[in-house]
């Protein structure tokens, strides 16, 4: 049987080099735009909260920043907790309010369809992360247009 030699890793090891940058740091031009949209499902996989960081990072290198929550992406705007709303009930449970609380903070824009949120979902407004504006579903085709009029960057999560 072959020997192992190598020490075993430790806390504080590296394992890459995560200081090199390959390519250089874009900001935003003066009045460009950046849209994520979500159709998507809160806690069904990585793809909400990985593109809720990007569009965090798109707001910090200036870019006007929305993030449209669309068909179950109304999802992840809910408001959670338990035993009551705010509560962490584990690690890890309030990450997607959190994230959109904080991208709100720093002047970004979140919009949410009204038809998903009732008619799919079974909430109203008032279920919705404060500072989330609801939206007529026959906004989502244009708010999607505005922004591809505009040259905007734009992100689209989709699972199904």
């Amino acid at each position: 049987m072959p020997a192992i030699t190598a020490p075993a890793h430790a806390d504080g090891d590296f394992f890459v080099d995560y200081e090199e940058k390959v390519f250089e740091d874009i900001q935003a031009n003066e009045g460009e735009k950046a849209l994520i949209t979500f159709h998507t499902v809160a806690f069904e996989g990585s793809i909400g909260l990985v593109n809720l960081l990007q569009a965090k990072r798109l707001k910090r290198k200036g870019y006007d920043t929305s993030i449209l929550l669309y068909g179950p992406g109304v999802t992840l705007g809910i408001q959670r907790g338990f035993p009551k709303l705010g509560s962490e009930a584990f690690p890890g449970h309030l990450n997607f309010n959190n994230q959109i609380k904080g991208f709100l903070e720093e002047g970004g824009k979140v919009y949410a369809c009204r038809f998903a949120l009732q008619a799919l979902y079974g909430h109203g407004e008032p279920s919705l992360i404060p500072g989330i504006t609801p939206i007529s579903p026959l906004d989502v085709l244009d708010l999607m247009l505005i922004h591809r009029r505009a040259g905007a960057v734009i992100l689209d999560t989709w699972t199904l």
